[in-house]
């Protein structure tokens, strides 16, 4: 029997069946393609108009991380967008397919994309990325510098304007792009959304998690804060570990004078923000180390 070497990077198109179809078996609904290979049309959408959405989640010692949460977000992306319906099991048997070919060792980078497809075409278009990912050692370990950048909205605006889709990830990333350039401009590692009178958003690739008074909060998930997959586990794993935590609108002068405060992502998992706005932040090592080892322990 010929063992079939596991191989990054890895990509695998999906062939998107409705989410209501009684189809119970989908492996004649993806390929594999070579990631270094043509593979989308001229017209696809979310090439030329950033028109789609997307997750990314993390492979840790072949196993996937928040798969559920994961696909959930994507499908509510999907209805503010008004994509199809994505079918949950078909997403969930391409994960596998795809985790059962890549390495089993180390961190990788699992990319889902789901886009309105063709210009005029019958059908969104959809693929799973695998690649390597980066060694995030060193900034779990020591933090990272952040400045905080006007979002250039009052707070609410995405309930009074939802078609700006805040509350999608979007392919349209641009602008979370731009952030990240302008705070490496002002000598910093990341950035901090505030809407603009002041109230604590999000990353551009983070959830914002601070603790003041003994709680740990986070900004309220709505339609303008994507709610956090990394942010939900670590809830979990403090509340499990007797802490109290709390969703809430937070402002920047109560960010700025937090105990503590952590950018939480999928692929970097805690990262303490050591610095903000060029002024020095306490940090609980001790606390980061914790949550970073249970969420790169997670199996589902």
């Amino acid at each position: 029997m010929t063992v079939r070497p596991r191989t990054l990077p890895f990509t695998l198109l999906i062939d998107p069946v409705p989410a209501d179809s009684p189809q119970t078996a989908f492996g004649g609904t993806f390929h594999e393609v070579d990631p270094g290979a043509p593979a989308l049309r001229v017209g696809e959408l979310s090439a030329q108009r950033g028109d789609g959405v997307f997750e990314t989640l993390g492979v840790i010692g072949g196993r996937p991380q928040a798969v559920g949460p994961h696909l959930a977000r994507l499908g509510t992306s999907a209805a503010i967008c008004e994509l199809p319906e994505p079918n949950t099991t078909q997403w969930q048997a391409a994960i596998a397919h795809v985790v059962d070919r890549v390495p089993d060792e180390g961190e990788i980078v699992l990319k889902l994309v789901y886009s309105r497809g063709v210009e005029s075409g019958p059908a969104p278009t959809a693929w799973l990325h695998a690649t390597a990912a980066p060694d995030f050692g060193p900034v779990r370990e020591g933090g990272i510098r952040a400045v905080t950048l006007d979002r250039g909205y009052p707070h609410g605006v995405a309930d009074q304007a939802p078609w700006l889709l805040m509350g999608a990830k979007t392919l349209s990333y641009a602008v979370n792009m731009a952030a990240l350039r302008e705070a490496r401009r002002r000598g910093a590692d990341d950035a901090i959304f505030l809407t603009h009178d002041d109230f604590v958003l999000e990353g551009p690739t983070s959830t914002v998690m601070l603790r003041t008074g003994g709680v740990y909060v986070s900004p309220v998930p709505s339609r303008a804060i994507l709610h956090g997959t990394t942010q939900q586990s670590a809830f979990e794993h403090l509340r499990a570990a007797g802490e109290h935590t709390e969703y809430r609108d937070v402002r920047v002068d109560e960010l700025r004078a937090a105990d503590a405060v952590w950018l939480l992502s999928s692929l970097r998992m805690a990262v303490s923000v050591t610095e903000l706005d060029g002024r020095p932040l306490p940090v609980d090592l001790e606390r980061t180390r914790a949550l970073n080892a249970a969420l790169l322990a997670r199996t589902t």
